[in-house]
């Protein structure tokens, strides 16, 4: 695959498709890391291998800068694991992307390593070739895998006290670096609510009130919009299962609203707006 993902690249630099690529290369570490390979005779730096977890759609958009209405937007390739092209379809939907500017290298995946074990959110992902891409590379995994929401269901057998007190244990750890929120790509308001002084919701201060209020603030903020990437837990210091309180979401969001954040296009249910036949987010 390493090889077809290096001659698509080259192909799209050269004919000028594309500005830029964006894939994996290996770290000084040993591990991966985002590229942005500029020159055709760069292509070569790109990898693939079950240590490339990043979601490289976050790169897409500047966060701090959104384009200025009617500016020239260049196009680049993104290379995309089945569970970063979901991020597509949330983008475009909400209007964040434009499709046409953007040509998706999409991968098949059986899923990424930690720790030399299959990841959590890979052992339960249902999607193990892209929703969205322009070019597929790599044969679809056969196997058929079921989300059965196992890993909620722990949580939700414990009682309200005990349940409280694991997360509060959880939250108790967060030292409000905002990694979370910078890694997930569903998080892009230009002003966060939590870096303004002058918030009405919350302080400054990094006590258990503030702590809890940020994580369940961010988590309703993604409801119907994760897109099950771990990209926020991936980024958190403090190993806060973060993903563990988004799914519970994304289960409620399943059961009510029949809504998977990045199936489709189409924007969630839950923080959307209808008005004269137009769809706003709320």
């Amino acid at each position: 695959m390493i090889e077809q993902i290096q001659a698509k690249a080259k192909e799209l630099l050269e004919n000028e498709q594309v500005s830029c690529v964006i894939g994996y290369e290996t770290a000084t570490d040993g591990g991966t890391r985002p590229a942005f390979i500029y020159d055709p005779d760069d292509v070569d730096r790109l990898v693939w291998n079950q240590q490339c977890h990043y979601n490289l759609v976050n790169y897409l958009h500047d966060k701090k800068k959104p384009p200025k209405r009617g500016a020239d937007i260049p196009s680049v390739a993104v290379i995309v694991k089945p569970c970063d092209s979901r991020t597509i379809n949330l983008l475009v939907g909400e209007s964040q992307i434009k499709r046409e500017n953007i040509h998706v290298i999409g991968l098949t995946c059986t899923g990424m390593l930690e720790n030399g074990e299959i990841q959590t959110r890979c052992q339960h992902c249902t999607i193990r070739s892209p929703l969205v891409y322009d070019t597929l590379i790599g044969e679809p995994p056969t196997e058929e895998i079921s989300d059965d929401f196992e890993d909620v269901a722990e949580i939700e057998a414990m009682a309200p006290e005990e349940r409280l007190n694991f997360w509060l244990s959880e939250f108790d750890r967060c030292i409000r670096c905002y990694a979370c929120r910078q890694a997930c790509p569903g998080c892009y308001c230009t002003v966060c609510e939590f870096d303004r002084d002058d918030s009405l919701w919350i302080g400054m201060q990094n006590e258990m009130p503030e702590k809890y209020f940020f994580h369940t603030f961010r988590a309703m903020h993604l409801a119907g919009r994760c897109v099950e990437c771990n990209a926020c837990e991936l980024a958190c210091p403090m190993d806060i299962p973060l993903s563990l309180l988004n799914r519970k979401l994304t289960k409620e969001m399943e059961e009510l609203f029949d809504h998977r954040g990045g199936m489709t296009t189409e924007p969630t249910p839950f923080v959307t707006l209808m008005k004269d036949g137009e769809i706003s987010l709320i």
